[in-house]
Order: structure tokens, then C-alpha cells, then sequence
């Protein structure tokens, strides 16, 4: 008999909010492409400080807390984590190799997918620990809750932090590394570990029994949010191909337009 869950059990939720956090995320990469490597006076939003204050944090606040409720969904997260450190070093290695040899300056050191694979491999670590010792579940919760919470408030206050490394170990935490080379998509452990951890508890608390919460969509929610779950589904592929996909496209069109005039 199969221990597949049922299609109609699964938490569709939550691949339709990374859905449309990733689609939020690529709108944005891809207005990042066109005004500052194709140089057009377009998506100015960048620029904007609500857009860095507000919009940016949003959309990764709504990514990685999503993840961290799916990690307490995963059988074996440690298989998920080697997976994802894999594509964390290949994104890095592809980025230096491009920054280096092709001149587009597009170095990735550490990022979402950085701090999602240590947010994985650290849960993993808690539920290890804690089948081992037969800790109470509430009180896990709670610790990791308030690790969470404070490592959340620890990140947003680094920043005023008087403080500078030349060591790039530091530079995962959140520190002003001096003579660090320019990073593309940079995200440190403080504050984002943090939401990961509470989105753990999250998914420890609301989705015991695996399944989704909202039960019954019917079929004008479902024909509507279909795409945007295949998106959810397959995120890291999607997120690891996009830019190149993009900035080729980006690149056949203004190749277009130039060759036209």
C-alpha cells in the first residue's frame, strides 16, 4: 500500500504563498536585470525606500517562513539539506565563474538558499535531540520560538552595530566585512534563521496532522491557483534557472530592438 497522502490532504497553501513569493521574487531580479545591466530607466521602484522597507522584506519574510512550515513536514530533512547545500555551492561556484570569466557581475557567496540549507540542517538537528531526550513538545516550541524570535531582533539591530571584520567567516552572520568583493541576492543568517525557526514552529503548531487547513477550495480557487502551486511545488529548480533564462530573453530582446533601429 502506498504512503503517498492523498492530493486532496496536501497543504496547497502552502505552495500557492511560495508561489507567489517566488513570482515576486523574479518580477523583481528581472526589473533588477533591466534597469541595471541592460541600462533602461525603467522599474525605478528599486530605488524606492519603501520598496527596501517594506515590499523586499515581505516578500522574504513570506518565502522563508513558508519553508521553515514545510520543513516540519519532510521525513528526512537531512537529505533535504544535503540537497540544497549542493545547489547553494553549484549557484556559488556558477556565479564566480560568470563574475570572473564573463564579466557580469553577478557573485552569490551567501543567500536564501544559504540560509535556508543551515535553517534545515538545524531543525534537523533539533528533532534529533529531541527524540533523543524525549523532550516535551510545548517546551520546544517555546526554546525555539524565542531563539527565533531573538535572533530575528539581533539582525535587525547588527546593522547599527559599530562594528566591521575583514575575516569572511563573519560574513553569513550579518557583519560589515571590509574589502568584501560586491554580492548579488546577499541574505545573512540574522534576522532570516530567525524566521525560518518560527516558521517551524508554525507548522509544528498549525499543520499537526500534515494536512492543509483549508480543505475545499472549489473549482474556480483551484483552476486559479493551480499555476502558481506548480510554481510553489518547484522552487528551487525555478529559482536556480530563472536568471539565466531571464537575462537570455532580456538580452535576444534589446539584441532585437538595437538591431531594428
Amino acid at each position: 500500500m502506498s504512503n503517498k497522502r492523498p492530493a486532496k490532504d496536501r497543504a496547497w497553501e502552502l505552495d500557492f504563498l511560495r508561489g507567489i513569493a517566488l513570482l515576486m521574487m523574479l518580477f523583481m531580479h528581472m526589473s533588477w536585470d533591466v534597469r541595471y545591466e541592460f541600462r533602461v530607466d525603467t522599474f525605478s521602484y528599486l530605488e524606492e525606500g519603501w520598496f527596501w522597507s517594506f515590499v523586499h522584506p515581505v516578500i522574504v519574510v513570506l518565502f522563508v517562513s513558508v519553508s521553515g512550515i514545510c520543513c516540519t513536514f519532510s521525513r528526512n530533512n537531512v537529505k533535504r539539506g544535503l540537497k540544497l547545500l549542493g545547489a547553494t555551492l553549484a549557484l556559488g561556484l556558477g556565479t564566480y565563474l560568470i563574475t570572473t570569466f564573463v564579466g557580469i557581475e553577478c557573485l552569490i557567496i551567501f543567500n536564501v538558499l544559504a540560509v535556508l540549507t543551515c535553517g534545515i540542517f538545524l531543525y534537523a538537528l533539533i528533532s534529533f535531540i529531541e527524540k533523543k531526550i524525549n523532550a516535551n513538545e510545548k517546551a520546544v516550541n517555546v526554546i525555539m520560538g524565542l531563539i527565533g524570535l531573538y535572533i530575528v531582533i539581533c539582525g535587525c539591530e547588527i546593522h547599527y552595530m559599530d562594528y566591521s571584520s575583514d575575516s569572511l567567516i563573519l560574513l553569513p552572520l550579518g557583519f560589515e566585512i571590509s574589502g568584501a568583493p560586491w554580492m548579488a541576492d546577499y541574505m545573512p543568517l540574522f534576522p532570516w534563521l530567525g524566521v525560518f525557526l518560527i516558521g517551524c514552529v508554525i507548522g509544528r503548531l498549525c499543520y499537526k496532522d500534515k494536512k492543509t487547513l483549508f480543505a475545499g477550495k472549489g473549482k474556480v480557487m483551484t483552476a486559479i491557483a493551480r499555476p502558481v502551486e506548480f510554481i510553489g511545488r518547484h522552487s528551487l529548480i525555478i529559482y536556480l534557472v530563472h536568471q539565466p533564462v531571464v537575462y537570455a530573453i532580456l538580452y535576444l530582446i534589446f539584441l532585437i530592438i538595437r538591431t531594428a533601429r
